[in-house]
């Protein structure tokens, strides 16, 4: 297995489609979160990973066009199965691993602080504005930014 030093910062593209990839084989492997999109949204990479990275991109570099609704196929997705302060929280901890692994500079950062932005964001919309992100367990919303993944690549 080849490591990569996390030494450069994103800067495009074709870092975010590496970070993306990474990131979706994580996600779709998780216990936790993969279900949903494997099993709920049944999502082909290939057609998702186009249009994602168009959303980061925006995100980061405003470069890219993106129109599309972000916010309706995270309520599909909650009407099939509830998505709790847990499944963002882990989507956010593999995210900000997922970058931690492969960049550090200004950029990774900002994606880092989007990425849970948007996840509060979503799970504040999902559930009222005054949804607690606290878990039944008391754990709730905690984004663990020194889990690191490896790439299985």
């Amino acid at each position: 297995m080849t490591h990569i030093a996390a030494e450069a910062d994103i800067s495009g593209r074709g870092d975010l489609d590496v970070v993306l990839r990474r990131f979706y084989t994580a996600a779709f492997a998780d216990p936790g979160i993969g279900p949903f999109f494997t099993e709920i949204a049944g999502t082909d990479l290939g057609a998702h990973l186009p249009r994602i990275t168009d959303f980061w991109e925006r995100a980061l570099f405003r470069t890219a066009d993106y129109r599309r609704n972000a916010f309706a196929p995270h309520a599909a997705l909650h009407s099939a199965r509830e998505l709790t302060a847990e499944d963002f929280g882990r989507w956010v901890q593999l995210w900000r691993a997922t970058i931690d692994g492969l960049h550090r500079g200004p950029n990774a950062e900002r994606a880092k602080a989007t990425g849970e932005r948007i996840a509060l964001t979503l799970h504040k919309r999902l559930h009222g504005v005054e949804a607690s992100l606290e878990s039944e367990d008391g754990l709730g919303f905690v984004p663990l930014a020194a889990v690191r993944l490896h790439s299985l690549a």
